[in-house]
């Protein structure tokens, strides 16, 4: 029987390579994003044996989130996972001198737009009485490092939500599964370092980064699991990453 996944944030790095890989395991795909030319673009890497759906909205766009899900064909709500990928980190400043948009931008998307998509979704896994979601954190889910603080403390309520769905949803049959990477080489410093791409190159310098398809890697076997086995917290670094704020570069 078919599957289907849901990924948000699919337009790049690992949303992207989490729908190429869920689809290589068989599990139709809906993709949602910003950029519609690259949802489009997705369907030519994805497997050529499964349906594919995408979807154009920001996920800190509440009512776009919920037209979006309201206008979607009933063969499509019976999503069995849920990835909430989609997330932003917005500059390196002290607190004390940050930009209240940047904090905005990450609190809405980080946060918000992960509680907008899987409230439409968790009440239909709730009525089935089985799904698995699945939201990407980070490294500054478990700690704080200089001039991370919102950014931090927005991960930091990713990985709350988590624990929280954790405890609402395990008795409807519904897994939930915090994945938590460190440095992963992909658009990320480059949104961060708002298009300096001199800047977002030095984040990688001299050491070895995990890879989008390394979080898919996880993903995907997280995803494909027996019914009786629930992979809850995970947190990966690349090999010369000791913590969020520790590489060895060489």
């Amino acid at each position: 029987m078919k599957k289907i996944a849901l990924i948000t944030g699919a337009t790049s790095g690992i949303g992207r390579a989490c729908a190429i890989s869920l689809s290589q395991e068989g599990y139709d795909i809906i993709a949602t994003g910003r950029r519609e030319s690259r949802l489009r673009e997705l369907k030519q890497e994805l497997a050529v044996d499964i349906d594919y759906h995408y979807m154009v909205f920001d996920v800190s766009d509440r009512k776009a989130v919920e037209d979006a899900f309201q206008s979607l064909d009933a063969s499509w709500k019976e999503i069995d996972v849920l990835i909430n990928n989609a997330g932003n980190a917005h500059g390196l400043d002290s607190i004390d001198e940050g930009n209240v948009d940047d904090w905005d931008a990450m609190m809405d998307i980080n946060v918000k737009g992960l509680l907008y998509v899987s409230r439409q979704i968790m009440p239909l896994m709730r009525t089935r009485k089985s799904g698995h979601i699945i939201n990407i954190g980070s490294i500054a889910a478990k700690e704080v490092y200089p001039n991370g603080n919102v950014y931090c403390a927005s991960k930091h309520a990713v990985d709350a939500i988590t624990k929280g769905m954790r405890l609402d949803l395990t008795k409807h049959g519904i897994k939930v599964t915090g994945i938590h990477p460190g440095l992963v080489e992909t658009e990320f410093s480059l949104v961060r370092f708002k298009g300096d791409e001199d800047e977002a190159k030095k984040v990688y310098d001299g050491f070895v980064p995990l890879k989008a398809e390394d979080i898919a890697d996880i993903v995907t076997f997280a995803v494909t699991r027996p019914k009786h086995v629930v992979m809850t917290d995970i947190t990966v670094l690349a090999g010369d990453q000791a913590n969020s704020n520790t590489v060895y570069r060489k």
